[in-house]
C-alpha cells in the first residue's frame, strides 16, 4: 500500500483505529503523514474552485480557520518564489502569536521542507525559494498604503479595530496594493460579527464577487476535546452568542434596540483594569413562586466611575428559597456591599425571602415607576459613552439587552428580560444614584 493509499485508508477509520495506527509509526513517518494537508483537510478548508479574487471563511470558533490559512499561505510560498504575501492581524502581536507562531500557524504547518525563516524585527518570513510574507497590523492602516503584494491572508477581520473606520481603511489600503500578480488572491478568515467591514463583504458576496465558506465549530469535532464541545453546547447552545461564535452565523442587530452586538463587543474586557471600589448584586425576582427566571447580576464601579459587569448568576424556574440562596451566594462570592432588588412584585415578601437566606444581607428595595425601556435608556447611554465594560461574555444577558427596544417593547428571548432588568438595577445603583459622602456637622 502506497503512502497516499495508506492516508486515504486512515482517513476513513474511526478515531480509535486512527490512534492505534499513528501510535505504531515512528516520529519521522508521522511528520511525513501529517504533511499531506490536501488529504487531511475537510473540503471546506481547501480553496474553492473558480476564478475568485477574495475567499472568505466565515465560521465558528475551532472550525480550523487558522490551519486553513496557514496551509494556503505555505502552499503559495513553496510553489511561487516571487510570491509576496501580506499577513494582516488585528495587531502585530496577534499576527505573530496566531498566524506565524501559533499551534496552527505557518511555522507549524511548513510541510516536508524546511520552515521559513522568521525575522521578527523585520516582521518578515522568508522561504528557501525566495518567497516572502510580511506582518501588518490592521490597527495601523497607513502601514498598508505603500507595500505591494501578490497574495494576502487577513485573520479575524471582524475583530479589527473599528474606531475611526480603521478596519475598512486597512482593508482598502491592502486591496489597492494587491498588484504584484496577474491573479492576486486574498483569504480572509473570521468568526462573524455585525461590524461594517463584515456587512460590506457579505453584501459583495451576494453579488458573486467573493467566494464564501461557512462552517460551525462542530464541523471540526473530530479534532476538538469532547469535554469542550459539551461545555460549549451547554453554555452557549441556545443563545444568540452561540449562533455567532459556534454556528458561524452573522447576527444582524434589531433596528431600534438600545444595545447592539457591536456596542457590546466594544465594551468587553478580559479583566477590570482598574481597582473596583464598590460591588452590588442586582436582582429582578420572578413574579410567581415558580417564575421563569430570577435575574441576578453582579456589577462594580471603579474609582474613576467606570462600571464593570462581573457575573451573571441568574437562575431559572427556581423556588423563592433557591433564588434567594443564589443571591446570598453571589453576595458572599463577590464580597458585595449590598443587594438591590426590585420590589414591585411581592414587596416586603422579597426582602423576607432574602433575609431568610442571609439575615445580615444589606438590602435596598427599588420600585419601578417607569417602564423597562425608560429605566434602561440611561444605562445604555453609559455603554455608548464607553463607561461600562463586560468582564467576559454573558451570552443570555447580552441576548436580552439586544432585545430591549427604545420604544418600550421587548423583542429578545423569553417572555421578560429578567437578567437585563437586574443589570439595570445594579448599574443604576452604582452609577446613576446620587450618594452623599458623610459630613461632620458643626453647631
Amino acid at each position: 500500500m502506497g503512502s497516499i493509499e495508506r492516508l486515504r485508508w486512515l482517513i476513513t477509520r474511526d478515531p480509535a483505529q486512527r490512534a492505534d495506527f499513528l501510535a505504531g509509526l515512528e516520529e519521522g513517518e508521522r511528520k511525513q503523514l501529517f504533511s499531506h494537508w490536501s488529504y487531511w483537510a475537510r473540503p471546506e478548508q481547501l480553496p474553492p474552485d473558480g476564478d475568485w479574487r477574495i475567499w472568505l471563511i466565515c465560521a465558528g470558533r475551532g472550525f480550523g480557520k487558522t490551519r486553513a490559512g496557514s496551509e494556503w499561505v505555505g502552499k503559495i510560498a513553496r510553489s511561487d518564489p516571487d510570491a509576496r504575501i501580506a499577513l494582516v492581524g488585528s495587531s502585530i502581536g496577534e499576527a505573530r502569536a496566531v498566524m506565524v507562531e501559533g499551534e496552527s500557524g505557518i511555522l507549524a504547518c511548513h510541510g516536508d521542507g524546511p520552515p521559513p525563516r522568521f525575522e521578527s524585527s523585520l516582521r518578515r518570513l522568508t522561504w528557501a525559494n525566495g518567497a516572502q510574507a510580511f506582518l501588518y497590523s490592521a490597527a495601523e492602516p497607513e502601514s498598508l498604503r505603500g507595500p505591494q503584494h501578490s497574495h494576502a491572508w487577513c485573520d479575524e477581520i471582524a475583530k479589527w479595530d473599528n474606531a475611526s473606520d480603521r478596519a475598512v481603511q486597512a482593508w482598502d489600503n491592502l486591496l489597492l496594493g494587491m498588484r504584484l500578480s496577474e491573479r492576486p488572491r486574498l483569504l480572509a478568515t473570521t468568526t462573524p460579527r455585525a461590524v461594517p467591514l463584515m456587512r460590506r463583504l457579505m453584501d459583495e458576496a451576494r453579488d458573486g464577487s467573493i467566494a464564501v465558506t461557512k462552517g460551525r465549530t462542530w464541523d471540526n469535532g473530530a479534532n476538538l476535546p469532547t469535554r469542550f464541545l459539551k461545555a460549549m453546547r451547554k453554555q452557549f447552545g441556545r443563545t444568540a452568542l452561540g449562533r455567532q461564535e459556534l454556528e458561524g452565523e452573522l447576527l444582524e442587530d434589531i433596528e431600534g434596540a438600545l444595545w447592539s452586538r457591536s456596542l457590546l463587543d466594544r465594551c468587553r474586557e478580559v479583566a477590570p483594569g482598574e481597582d473596583i471600589t464598590r460591588i452590588v448584586v442586582g436582582v429582578d425576582p420572578p413574579a410567581s413562586a415558580r417564575g421563569d427566571e430570577c435575574g441576578i447580576i453582579v456589577a462594580g464601579v471603579t474609582a474613576g466611575g467606570n462600571g464593570k459587569v462581573l457575573a451573571d448568576c441568574s437562575v431559572a424556574k427556581a423556588s423563592p428559597e433557591r433564588w434567594a440562596q443564589a443571591v446570598a451566594a453571589a453576595m458572599q462570592a463577590w464580597n458585595a456591599d449590598r443587594v438591590v432588588a426590585e420590589a414591585n412584585q411581592g414587596g416586603q415578601m422579597v426582602e423576607s425571602v432574602l433575609r431568610a437566606a442571609n439575615c445580615q444581607m444589606p438590602i435596598r428595595l427599588v420600585h419601578a415607576s417607569r417602564g423597562k425601556s425608560a429605566r434602561a435608556e440611561p444605562v445604555a447611554a453609559l455603554y455608548e459613552a464607553g463607561r461600562v465594560h463586560h468582564i467576559g461574555q454573558f451570552a443570555r444577558l447580552e441576548d436580552q439587552l439586544c432585545g430591549l427596544m427604545a420604544g418600550g417593547s421587548y423583542e429578545g428571548p423569553g417572555r421578560s428580560p429578567d437578567r437585563a432588568d437586574a443589570l439595570v438595577w445594579a448599574l443604576s445603583e452604582l452609577m446613576l444614584t446620587t450618594r452623599s459622602d458623610p459630613r461632620v456637622l458643626r453647631v
